[in-house]
Parts: structure tokens; sequence; C-alpha cells
């Protein structure tokens, strides 16, 4: 076998690098990457994740979350499409153009990776691939972290490579553990290779009442309390809102007033408490400039940086031709305040950047 090199990545590129981020597919729940939804048998899985098929195909809420519209595939493999159409007509009387089932599909290692590769050349605009379930497409009847870790590789690397989220339905064992996640059929393989989880779990078995727990990468870790009705699974607690990014907007503003700015992240740091109050940390607002590079620029800020004195100066420009709001303060438009001090009212602390949007800003 070749010994090929390492590709390797300065730390400079990666601090200095504007990465596209990709957006949630469903808000703080479900990004590109795989996962897995576990739950005990008959509890309801299949329910919710035709809601979450349906949900995403057209851009409506799903248990309380936004969602990124687009094309879904679920592959049914252990339904009938008699069964199919009964569930369906459950949620809804009209057809949606975004959804498509399958009954059949190839194990992985003989054919799946090919089948899915193939949707996302007919179906450009595929976000969610649901495998109901994760048993009906495994190749290896034998067990161990380094088996199951090894068979779910290939799926991981697709979802990546096709910036898609693949939803793999499993079940939990019998017996009973302190960790909902350690109740997972199989090694812990399965949670190591997977980007996030989902356990559905019933407070008490036939009690329809229970708890869709969440934990992943990319994603919040939460617990949401549910309640299946009329074959629905429908959120019984309330749901933190969706707290928009506010970052590019609040340099913006600032900038109306600025016009330009030269200095360190340290000093920018000083110009923006003083415009917003609060706390801000230096490697925290030189991070989000450059993860908000493009969304500053349709805004008419220019970000830039260099190398003074072995010292990183950043350069901010403000240009009201390229500026997409007409110049007027974004921030108000968001969030209906007028008043600078009142945008950021509390302490801003330092975060691990783990989610979406997170920075030196709270949300509004």
């Amino acid at each position: 076998m070749p010994n090929k090199e390492l590709q390797l990545y300065s730390c400079e590129y990666v601090m200095d690098t504007a990465l596209q981020r990709t957006p949630f597919i469903v808000d703080r729940l479900l990004a590109p990457g795989l996962y897995v939804l576990a739950g005990a048998p008959k509890v309801g899985k299949s329910w919710l994740v035709l809601d979450l098929c349906l949900s995403v195909a057209e851009g409506l809420d799903f248990l309380g979350h936004r969602t990124e519209k687009g094309q879904v595939v679920y592959l049914a493999l252990e339904d009938s499409l008699i069964r199919l159409q009964n569930r369906v007509y459950e949620f809804t009387d009209e057809p949606t153009d975004n959804l498509d089932f399958a009954l059949l599909a190839d194990s992985i290692g003989n054919g799946l990776e090919e089948q899915l590769e193939t949707l996302k050349t007919t179906k450009p605009e595929l976000k969610l691939v649901v495998i109901d379930t994760l048993q009906k497409v495994r190749s290896s009847t034998d067990s161990g972290y380094g088996i199951d870790y090894k068979e779910l590789t290939p799926l991981k690397i697709l979802a990546d490579k096709m910036e898609i989220a693949i939803l793999l339905v499993h079940h939990t064992r019998k017996s009973f553990d302190a960790d909902p996640f350690n109740m997972i059929s199989g090694t812990t393989g399965i949670s190591g290779c997977a980007d996030g989880e989902f356990v559905l779990q019933e407070s008490q078995r036939g009690s329809r009442k229970g708890k869709l727990i969440c934990v992943g990468r990319d994603i919040e870790n939460q617990e949401i309390c549910v309640e299946f009705d009329r074959y629905h699974w429908v959120v019984i607690d309330s749901i933190e809102p969706y707290k928009r990014d506010m970052f590019a907007l609040a340099v913006h503003d600032l900038m109306l007033d600025e016009r330009s700015f030269v200095g360190s992240a340290t000093a920018l740091c000083e110009l923006l408490s003083r415009k917003y109050g609060g706390q801000y940390f230096a490697n925290r607002v030189t991070r989000d400039l450059i993860q908000h590079t493009d969304e500053l620029a349709s805004l008419g800020v220019k970000f830039t940086w260099r190398r003074s004195h072995g010292s990183r100066i950043i350069e901010l420009a403000y240009d009201r031709e390229g500026d997409g709001s007409g110049g007027a303060l974004v921030c108000v438009e968001v969030t209906g305040t007028r008043g600078a001090p009142n945008l950021v009212p509390a302490l801003i602390e330092p975060g691990d950047g783990s989610s979406a949007g997170a920075s030196n800003l709270p949300s509004g």
C-alpha cells in the first residue's frame, strides 16, 4: 500500500481562513453529518422521523425548532406501501414534491453508498436521508467497538462529503441504564462514529409521554419533553426561542459611526464595549470577524488583517455603496431597540464556540 503524506493545515491557516459555516437543517438539532435515533421497539420512532421528513421537506418547524427546507429521502425499510400510505395521511392530505420514499436498499459496503451518492446527483437540494432501520442495512453480524465504528464510517464520510444529514433509526436494549445513551443497541463504536445521538424514551412504558434526549458534536445537548398525541410527537414544555447571531449586525452599526478602524483586537473590544456595554474578548472577536467575513461584506464592511511587529492588526472599512441595508441601523431593525446600551445588557462571557452563531454578542 502506498505511503500517503498527511495533509497538514498550519495553525495560521486554521485560525485565519474564512471557512464557510454550514447551516443547520433543524435548528440546534440536526446539522450535516451522521446521526442515530434510538428507542425501544414500538415506542414511536417511525412516527417521529416521518414528522421530521415532512417538516424539512416543507420547511416547517419540527418540535418547535426551525428547519431549512430541502429535499428528503426516507428509506422505510420495515414498511409496506399501504402502511406508509396510512402513516403519511395521518399528517397531511397534500403530497409534497420534496419527499421521496424507498422500501428497499442495499447494505453498507454492498451498494448503499453508491445509491446515496446517486440521490445527490438526481436531487441536488437533498438535505436529509433517514434510514429506518440501521439493522436493515448492516452487513456484519459481528459486534465489537472496532466493527461497529468501521461499519458506520462510510456513511459518516458520505454525509460529510455530500453535506447532508443521514439519520439512522435504531433500537435500545431492554436493560436499563442511568445513561440513556448506554442503552443504544450495539457497542459504543456506534456513538463514537456518529456526530449526534437522540434517544426517545418513555417515562413509563405505554404512557406515551417521555423525552427526546439529544447530544452531539455540533448540536446543543438538551432534553425535550414530548407526548404522543394522535400519531404526532408534540412538545409539552417550552422551547427556547431561536436566537439570531447579532455579531455582524453590531459591527455594521459600529462602523456606521466609525467608518474605519485600524488596530488590535483588544482595541476593537474596547470600542465595542464603549458602544454596547459588556465585556469582550480579543480571541473571540477575531474569530467572529473571520467567520462573518462574507456577512460583513454584504453589509458594506470590509475586514482584512495584517502583521505588524509580530502582532495582528485588524482593519475595518465601511463602504456605503456595498451596504445591502442601505446604511440603516440593522440592530435596531432586528431588536426594535434604539438605545445602544440596551443591546447588550449583560456581561458577555466567552463560550466554547460549539454552536453555530456562538459569539461575543448575545443574540436578540
